[in-house]
């Protein structure tokens, strides 16, 4: 398991404007990285025993409706594709997931990736949060199209993302994005949420 401490976050140098954009904004936008989140791709077959198994062992079932989230035992489950899930969950976790899955699957056939590293987090929350993101998603962000329990693999100003809206108490968004982009990102987002300062 990685000590985090000694890791660096891509974002470790725009926490204090994040910070600084989240108080200027008065609560309407509330900007922060999530670092070093586990994200464990998962590739089987829906169908199949293995499905069932490593839900059992994983304390949540996989979701099978498209771009839908399944939350449970600290875990965050996200429909990626017909037989692709991205498992988030609490830094560190990586082995002891991976263990987990490829001892329930047993003989079954699967693909277990830890793709922690590949990504960061950013927590996009707040009133206007959904208007922020807006600037620059193609997505119908209202509530009743893309509301808590939904996910997407969209764009996020012209920077491919993965978008999560959040339930309560955790309202707004989780945007994961590909560490080599992170930066642009968050300068794309501070500048977008000038309004709000």
């Amino acid at each position: 398991m990685a000590d985090t401490a000694l890791l660096r976050s891509p974002l470790s140098q725009s926490a204090a404007r994040l910070a600084a954009a989240t108080r200027a904004s008065g609560g309407a936008v509330r900007l922060a990285e999530l670092p070093f989140l586990t994200q464990i791709d998962v590739r089987l077959d829906a169908k199949g025993a293995a499905a069932d198994a490593v839900g059992v062992a994983l304390g949540l079932q996989l979701p099978l409706e498209p771009d839908t989230v399944v939350r449970g035992a600290g875990l965050t489950a996200l429909w990626l594709g017909p037989d692709e899930w991205l498992l988030v969950g609490p830094p560190g976790s990586q082995r002891d997931l991976e263990g987990r899955i490829r001892e329930a699957a047993g003989d079954e056939h699967l693909s277990v990736t830890d793709v922690s590293a590949q990504r960061t987090t950013l927590l996009v929350a707040g009133p206007r949060a959904r208007d922020l993101l807006a600037h620059g998603c193609p997505l119908d962000l209202h509530p009743r199209a893309f509301g808590p329990g939904r996910c997407a693999q969209t764009t996020l100003g012209r920077t491919q993302i993965v978008l999560i809206a959040r339930d309560a108490p955790d309202t707004g968004f989780w945007v994961l994005v590909r560490s080599s982009f992170a930066g642009y990102l968050t300068d794309w987002l501070l500048d977008a949420a000038t309004e709000y300062l």
